[in-house]
């Protein structure tokens, strides 16, 4: 029989990034079928909504990419929701795909579940050494419970569920507000109002700040991988290599430089607080199962990601 793909949160960033490397690109391994899911097709934070759907569905995978998310402003401001809905959203999506006898599902988390204090570079293990960072604690604890909880069903259950663990996602159809979006998405949309003004382009701190960025359709296909491919239950990084961190200038000048913006516009506010200097993560475990993947260009990929934003301005969120 062939795989039943469930991807929840499939509206999203990375669900669009899989639903292009089905569609477009034609990346079905084993002539899977995806189905998926967005918000409108089910209240994932409703067990009888989210039973519902998946006994419609019979998937015999799932990935799951819904949550909860938001900014720094909302991580500090609705800790409880943060934390609770998440936890409410994981459970409902694992009990779930347990009960129609899901053997393999792929939760996504997020490189902030890691503590703050920790040492470099980061290692999947490393996930439940320390407290994470108080301004997102309620959702870091949250996906942290997600790992555990795939754990408990392959011990009790022997089902193989396991979290994958991106760096900072880039691609079509971000999330592009300014006050409650990613780096990448926020610094696209000030460089598209920039060029509307004329004003100069402004970015907070000193740009010396360093980061790893993986493209959506990278991730993608990674997850599919993960999903169909990967027979391991450990937690997987996924991200380039270390030796492809971008710091935060690099990352607003190839913006820039993509949207035919001036270098010279660019202006670092260094007043502005710098926030955490690095948070590389060592993708080891990733590049000792798949040593020749190759992740799609830095330059190239931010180029297909503002081409679609200024493309979609109108209708994208922001």
């Amino acid at each position: 029989m062939a795989p039943i793909v469930l991807v929840t949160g499939g509206s999203g960033l990375v669900g669009q990034g899989i639903r292009w490397q089905v569609e477009e690109n034609k990346n079905t391994p084993q002539d899977a079928t995806f189905v998926f899911l967005s918000s409108k097709d089910a209240d994932l934070r409703n067990l009888e909504s989210t039973r519902a759907c998946f006994q419609k569905h019979k998937p015999t995978h799932v990935i799951h990419l819904a949550a909860m998310v938001g900014g720094l402003f909302k991580n500090m401001k609705y800790k409880v929701e943060m934390m609770t809905e998440n936890m409410i959203i994981n459970q409902n999506v694992l009990q779930c795909a347990h009960e129609v006898g899901v053997d393999r599902c792929v939760s996504m988390t997020s490189t902030c579940v890691f503590p703050d204090k920790i040492a470099y570079p980061i290692t999947e293990d490393q996930i439940h050494d320390g407290a994470p960072h108080s301004s997102n604690e309620g959702y870091a604890y949250a996906k942290r419970m997600a790992e555990v909880l795939s754990r408990m069903y392959n011990a009790q259950h022997n089902r193989s569920y396991l979290t994958v663990i991106p760096t900072n996602v880039f691609g079509p159809y971000d999330n592009y507000s300014i006050e409650d979006g990613h780096v990448a998405p926020g610094l696209m949309h000030k460089c598209y109002k920039a060029k509307q003004t004329g004003e100069a382009l402004p970015i907070w701190g000193t740009g010396k700040p360093l980061r790893q960025f993986i493209f959506s359709r990278d991730l993608a296909e990674l997850v599919i991988w993960a999903c169909l491919s990967y027979e391991g239950k450990e937690s997987l990084m996924l991200s380039p290599d270390e030796t492809d961190e971008i710091s935060i200038a690099d990352l607003a000048y190839t913006i820039a430089d993509c949207m035919d913006f001036p270098r010279n516009k660019l202006a670092f506010d260094t007043s502005k607080s710098d926030g955490q200097y690095k948070k590389t993560v060592t993708n080891a475990r990733l590049r000792g199962l798949r040593p020749d993947y190759s992740f799609t260009p830095f330059k190239e990929a931010m180029q297909i990601s503002t081409d679609w934003f200024q493309s979609n301005y109108e209708t994208c969120r922001k």
